[in-house]
């Protein structure tokens, strides 16, 4: 039986609550508020609130934002705005015509019920080392565009993933938008996980001639796919060793090639 202590544990500490009607609106108060979290589809932030591993002293739930889920075609590539859900980007007919790698990598995020809530740029800004879409992102070369009081910017994939589940994005700012290079060459994502939907033990995404590894270190990384495992030290954990890790890597990467 769950005692009264174990029971506060999958509640979130208390939270001031904010609801902007307009991205402009959800700037002014990211630059207002201390320690504020963006809230979008919630399903990597809402478990880290339950468990009480995150802490932020206020949300700011974009969700009321009008006009902020579209998925469309810009500069040889796909866009898709913060609101967008990662079922929509998996339905999209653009993205199949345009970007089916990242279609085919929408699959492999979790279950449908968690895509029919979660968005591609939370998942981004979440950074979850584990994660295929910080990958993907990473092996086509694309970027995220951020907005705050101050202006936007536009943030490369190899220069946005810092640190396990840290970005490059400041308190202030918005992630508004991710952009998808059209890919026509070859490509794969391949993984290996426990059960299907969990987090990866470790996982490769080929797009062309690059390739990003995740699962494996604390951010995605470019690797060399004649030598895929140079320079990895993975961490070890009750799912897989750090060798059994890098055995995987060297198997998935040669079957990606051969996709």
């Amino acid at each position: 039986m769950q005692s009264r202590r174990d029971a506060r544990r999958v509640k979130p500490p208390p939270f001031g609550y904010h609801a902007p009607g307009s991205v402009e609106e959800a700037c002014a108060l990211l630059a207002s508020l201390d320690d504020p979290k963006v809230l979008a589809g919630g399903q990597s932030l809402v478990p880290l609130l339950n468990f009480r591993l995150a802490r932020p002293q206020h949300l700011v739930d974009i969700n009321r934002i009008d006009g902020l889920d579209r998925i469309y075609e810009r500069d040889g590539g796909v866009a898709v705005q913060a609101l967008a859900r990662q079922a929509a980007v998996e339905d999209s007919s653009l993205v199949a015509r345009v970007c089916p790698l990242l279609g085919d990598a929408m699959r492999l995020v979790a279950h449908r019920v968690i895509r029919n809530r979660g968005t591609v740029c939370g998942s981004l800004a979440h950074a979850d080392p584990a994660s295929e879409l910080p990958a993907v992102l990473l092996a086509l070369g694309g970027h995220v565009v951020a907005r705050s009081a101050r202006g936007e910017r536009t943030i490369a994939s190899d220069g946005l993933f810092t640190g396990v589940m840290e970005t490059a994005l400041a308190a202030d700012e918005l992630l508004v938008e991710a952009w998808f290079p059209a890919s026509t060459a070859k490509y794969a994502i391949l993984e290996e996980s426990r059960r299907h939907g969990d987090f990866a033990l470790a996982g490769v995404v080929r797009a062309g001639e690059r390739l990003a590894l995740f699962g494996v270190a604390p951010t995605p990384v470019l690797a060399d796919a004649s030598d895929p495992t140079r320079g990895l030290q993975p961490s070890g954990d009750l799912e897989a060793t750090p060798e059994f890790r890098l055995h995987l890597i060297r198997v998935l990467t040669e079957k990606a090639l051969a996709a």
